[in-house]
């Protein structure tokens, strides 16, 4: 039967599909709540799909479903067979790395230990924490607070009463109390257990309230000793958490979703929240292999933090609304209060996440990173074409005198310096700093289309506000350019981007890489500027001394810079070495001159 035939026969009911290219292979796997609706919209005429879906479904030879009772169930089939077929055209999991848990061993006396493996013995784990750091940590405190064992022996009842294990060095030292040799009951070695796994589950605030409680008792009955323990216990917690990420208690239990989608790739932050603490987070990178939309895409991410976590809280808050439901779970986007600050705190890590692996590609692969940073610089502002060739403006000049305009070059977001130009202003009197934009601008596209038309830039970049732009896009109209030619203006003070004919700035990101590259080229241009107007400004100073001395013409003053070099040394140089260049009346008058000043 064609493929197109027997999609019209998929049920209206949840389930996961599945389609395969020629060979047999899985090239995509997804849930649906409808499955005849949702497979139907892929086979519609091309021009409504997204390039790379277009060609995904080109290659469907065959289509396969299975009908679960949810979209809950849906969502795990979902996950588990993308991690089983590993299909080319699903959302990819870039973390490939194995997170850290923390196990509570399934023992008479269970040892607490950090581990990668998940081994189903019974016995409890807790986690993955995206950092071993605070793993590490959180473990190393339940040593220091409760006496647990470290040592690596089945202790059972029967191995303590034939005493076959001989105490290490923690018994001594008050480490641990002994459970091989029978130094500590099983009640009360449990019950130290079951206060670790409740801090790890986020009941802290309930178990300093409890030794509070203890202690005060104890210091009525007068078993001040007693009391000392269990003030000691608490005070170690509350250390403990005062060094966590302490939020609003009336807060409750919830789980924080948040994601940032960045073109091909995408990146999440999840956080958990037990008692207005967070107890748990991890960041989680994905790479789109289609066009997926952004809730197909958080649907991908719940499902994952549910196939390494488990249920989720029955209140979940996420920056949008994702593409399922889960029975006995309420998602919620906030608009304001405690579970916004919650959300906008976990999209900082999201974006933190970005940021690194951007740094990160940025060193392994530059050329990747550099096309990454033209295409979003494309998108930002809205061009045609991807902007390879960028030329960037900028005046210098200090109260009118010596004003020179600087033009530099960046070709695929590098320097490209033997290209670089500068322009003395020769139109413009006086310090018209928008009028001297006009010219250089003018100067520099009037050549290049008579020598190199093939050349221009796809963007120019003009150092300043909405009054430089305009005089800019003013000269290009008058070459008739500015269908060729995207002209955007940075504003240093807020680091703002105007658009011809937009009164407002356009919002860029202050840590994208797109805005980092106009900085980039636009501090370049002012260095550029800056060393050529310092070079004239000192060479009209000699100038002025100088050629201000009676008898000192062009070639005098030439003669004398090029065997002294400089004015000071001019003026410091004995007058009978003067005298063999200029002669003695003019030598005597040059000195008298210059140390006169």
């Amino acid at each position: 039967m064609d493929v197109y035939e027997k999609i019209k026969l998929f049920p209206h009911s949840p389930g996961v599909y599945r389609y395969y290219d020629s060979e047999g292979n899985v090239i995509y796997v997804g849930k649906a709540k409808d499955l005849h609706k949702r497979v139907a919209q892929y086979f519609v005429p091309k021009e409504r799909l997204t390039r790379k879906t277009a060609v995904m479904v080109s290659k469907i030879a065959d289509a396969q479903y299975t009908v679960v009772e949810s979209e809950a169930d849906a969502l795990l089939l979902e996950n588990n067979l993308i991690k089983q077929f590993k299909p080319r055209y699903n959302i990819l999991l870039k973390d490939s790395k194995t997170y850290p848990w923390i196990c509570v061993s399934a023992d008479e006396f269970p040892r607490v230990f950090l581990t990668r493996r998940m081994v189903k013995d019974g016995s409890r784990y807790f986690g993955p924490y995206s950092s071993v750091v605070h793993a590490r940590n959180l473990v190393e405190f339940f040593h220091n607070a409760y006496p647990l064992r470290t040592c690596r022996h089945k202790i059972t009842s029967d191995v303590i009463l034939r005493g076959k294990i001989r105490p290490c060095l923690n018994l001594h030292i008050k480490k641990c109390r002994g459970c091989c040799i029978g130094g500590i009951s099983q009640k009360e070695y449990n019950e130290n257990i079951e206060e670790i796994v409740a801090l790890l589950r986020g009941g802290g605030r309930e178990i300093i309230q409890h030794y509070r409680t203890l202690m005060q008792d104890a210091a009525r009955r007068m078993e001040f000793e007693q009391a000392q323990i269990y003030k000691e216990k608490m005070h170690s917690l509350e250390k403990h958490y005062s060094k966590s990420v302490i939020m609003n208690s009336s807060v409750g239990d919830v789980d924080v979703f948040s994601m940032i989608i960045d073109g091909p790739e995408a990146f999440g932050n999840f956080m958990r929240i037990r008692g207005g603490a967070v107890v748990q987070s991890l960041n989680l990178g994905f790479k789109l292999m289609i066009e997926e939309q952004q809730e197909d895409v958080l649907g991908m991410f719940v499902g994952e933090i549910r196939s390494k976590f488990g249920e989720l809280s029955k209140e979940v808050i996420v920056p949008f609304m994702p593409d399922m439901e889960i029975d006995g779970v309420q998602f919620r986007v906030p608009v304001r209060g405690d579970k916004l600050a919650l959300l906008e705190l976990s999209a900082r890590n999201a974006k933190e996440m970005r940021l690194n692996a951007l740094k990160q590609q940025e060193h392994t692969d530059p050329d990747a990173y550099r096309n990454m940073v033209m295409e979003s610089l494309q998108k930002q502002i809205g061009m045609p074409v991807l902007p390879v060739h960028i030329e960037c403006f900028d005046n210098s000049n200090i109260q009118g005198t010596n004003p020179v305009s600087a033009c530099v070059v960046f070709r695929n977001a590098v320097p490209s310096k033997k290209d670089y130009r500068h322009f003395k202003v020769k139109t413009v009197v006086g310090a018209n700093d928008y009028a001297t934009m006009k010219e250089a601008v003018n100067r520099r596209y009037s050549r290049m289309l008579e020598e190199n038309p093939d050349d221009l830039p796809q963007l120019v970049v003009i150092d300043g506000g909405k009054g430089q732009l305009a005089y800019a896009y003013e000269a290009l109209a008058e070459l008739g350019l500015t269908e060729k030619l995207t002209v955007i203006a940075l504003a240093e003070r807020m680091e703002e981007v105007y658009r011809v004919g937009d009164p407002y700035p356009m919002f860029i990101d202050r840590n994208s890489p797109a805005l980092k590259v106009l900085q980039q080229i636009r501090d370049e241009a002012h260095r550029f500027g800056i060393t050529f107007h310092r070079k004239l400004r000192s060479k009209s100073q000699v100038e002025s001394v100088l050629k201000g001395i009676k008898g000192v013409g062009d070639k005098t003053e030439q003669r004398l810079l090029l065997r002294f070099g400089s004015v000071a040394r001019i003026a410091s140089a004995p007058s009978e070495e003067l005298a063999e260049l200029v002669g003695h009346a003019l030598a005597e008058r040059i000195l008298a001159a210059l140390n006169s000043k």
